[in-house]
């Protein structure tokens, strides 16, 4: 654990899932500019929005605000340190990114998110629920606000400056302009696949919102049709593409999908539930394949993210590549997509002492590995 000191108290913060001879804190520059901000004068209903690991829900938890996230591990890294920091988790009101607001709130706060599709929904669907006086602060290192961050706050809140920087964080300032129409989220957007009739469904935090991207579009042409499988796993599910047409490239067999997001795991759904197919499903949200018991999947399809959040790094992934080789069958296959400059063929070969190229273009690579044990 390390401790995070603010005028709000000092807290023992850890990221999840732990990770040995963690480097990382649970926290930032900009959490520690928007506490110094805040400096006590809370008062009201607050909302915090993209708490990534629990940092503002401890330190303003007498407050006892709103948590919205679209993250299962942000939801889980915030339950676990309001636990750590004997902070009763009732204080603290967690809600998903599809859950409407039902209160008013007076002061906001807002973790500038990497996608500013997932701010733009987020603001729009916050905007009916300030008032006059509502304090809207965002909050990001300096690399994450862009003029059409700032835009954003311009458009659906109002008059909009920033702070100037510290520690290489800045704040934004948005003030309410009643005068502003309500805007309707375009989110989720909808788009049929290429040559196909299958609707694929995306909400504001899915890859590939608009059209399918080329790394995925290899990957389709990869997925087997076999009679024997009995379970596939779409792990990091997106919009679901990759397992609902393998739903209907293997008609026997049941399909589960996997995401940390909770939009993404609703993208699959709607994806799924539109095409008609009649394979079992399973939409489950959480950390990799933690929901999935040992020995339960013939085949696993993923394409990795190698990124949390801000922090690029092949973390993830290799959380992925393990949990697959505890889940698999034996006999069982890792199908995965990747940026070839990624060197996952090195990983996979270590892990299941086997891996094939099944196809490959300039930027991208089709690798499977298969479980032997």
């Amino acid at each position: 654990m390390q401790m995070l000191e603010s005028a709000f108290g000092n807290f023992q913060l850890r990221r999840f899932p732990l990770r040995r001879r963690e480097t990382l804190r649970a926290w930032d520059a900009a959490d520690e500019y928007l506490l110094s901000e805040l400096a006590e004068d809370v008062a009201g209903q607050v909302l915090i929005l993209n708490d990534r690991f629990g940092a503002l829900s401890c330190a303003l938890a007498a407050h006892r605000p709103v948590m919205q996230s679209d993250s299962y591990l942000s939801a889980w890294s915030t339950r676990e340190n309001l636990a750590a920091n004997a902070i009763d988790p009732q204080s603290v009101t967690a809600i998903d990114s599809l859950t409407p607001h039902v209160v008013d709130y007076d002061l906001v706060l807002v973790r500038v998110t990497k996608t500013l599709a997932l701010l733009e929904d987020e603001l729009i669907r916050l905007r009916p629920h300030l008032k006059p006086g509502t304090r809207v602060i965002g909050a990001g290192m300096v690399k994450q606000i862009h003029r059409s961050t700032l835009e954003l706050f311009e458009r659906i809140i109002g008059p909009t400056h920033t702070s100037l920087a510290r520690k290489k964080a800045r704040l934004i300032h948005a003030t309410l302009d009643p005068s502003k129409p309500a805007l309707i989220s375009p989110y989720p957007m909808r788009y049929r696949l290429e040559g196909d009739d299958l609707e694929l469904v995306n909400h504001a935090n899915v890859f590939s919102r608009e059209r399918l991207d080329i790394g995925t579009r290899l990957f389709l042409q990869h997925i087997p049709a076999d009679p024997g499988l009995r379970d596939m796993v779409d792990l990091g599910c997106g919009n679901g593409v990759v397992g609902t047409l393998a739903a209907r490239a293997n008609p026997g067999a049941s399909i589960h999908f996997l995401d940390e997001s909770v939009m993404a795991v609703a993208s699959a759904r709607a994806t799924y539930q539109g095409s008609g197919l009649a394979n079992p499903a399973r939409f489950i949200l959480g950390d990799a394949l933690g929901g999935m018991e040992a020995g339960s999947a013939d085949l696993i399809l993923c394409n990795p993210p190698f990124h949390q959040g801000q922090v690029v790094g092949d973390e993830v992934a290799w959380r992925m590549f393990s949990q697959s080789r505890r889940v698999l069958r034996p006999g069982g296959e890792l199908r995965i997509v990747g940026n070839r400059h990624l060197g996952y063929h090195i990983k996979l070969k270590r892990l299941f002492g086997n891996v094939e190229q099944l196809a490959a273009n300039r930027k991208f690579v089709v690798l499977m590995s298969r479980c032997q044990t």
